[in-house]
């Protein structure tokens, strides 16, 4: 994909205001999260409670902070006057704010880009190629997930363990093991390559 550079990565007010107050959720969960630790209420909970509280919370955390960043790359993405594919279509049409979900070992997160189009051809979105965003919604950490727990156990088992511990809805058996057989597919090629 070749790239031609345009403006600057903040083209108004509201994209600078955004940036100063970027991973304000993060912090604010973060914030809450302490305070609940903090609270003497906190010293009846036994160690079990304390881990669940953590862990539930913490991984919000986790994922906010993940949303956050991705809203920041957002803002950040640099503005290309056009785009070439490996179709060789250049696109020249920008639509900034194309969103598509991801779900990850955190939970799901939205990524904001800018589309490069051209009538009869396929949208282009470089910050994918920037991200090494799969085709698929699953992140590589949760196809790698995914992976380690299919060889454990069932399907099923595999399906309840990921949820347990990532809080994320992994579908039907079927695209579980789509997403461990490709997992193991790009580990294969990787250490080949490696």
């Amino acid at each position: 994909m070749n790239a031609g550079r345009g403006g600057g990565e903040l083209d108004s007010a509201a994209g600078l205001e955004q940036v100063i107050t970027s991973f304000a959720a993060s912090w604010n969960l973060f914030g809450a999260l302490v305070e609940d630790l903090h609270d003497e209420s906190a010293d009846r909970l036994t160690h079990a409670q304390l881990e669940d509280l953590i862990a539930s919370r913490g991984r919000e955390v986790m994922r906010r902070l993940l949303q956050d960043h991705l809203d920041l790359r957002s803002i950040r993405e640099p503005r290309l006057t056009r785009v070439t594919g490996t179709d060789q279509v250049t696109r020249r049409r920008i639509e900034p704010g194309h969103e598509r979900l991801l779900a990850t070992v955190f939970g799901t997160v939205t990524v904001t880009r800018t589309a490069y189009r051209a009538l009869g051809a396929s949208n282009l979105h470089p910050m994918d190629a920037v991200l090494n965003l799969p085709a698929e919604r699953s992140s590589h950490g949760l196809r790698q997930l995914a992976a380690l727990e299919a060889v454990r156990g069932s399907f099923d088992d595999a399906q309840r363990a990921i949820e347990h511990g990532c809080g994320t809805r992994i579908g039907k058996r079927s695209y579980l093991w789509a997403l461990a057989y490709r997992s193991a597919i790009s580990w294969k090629t990787w250490a080949c390559v490696g």
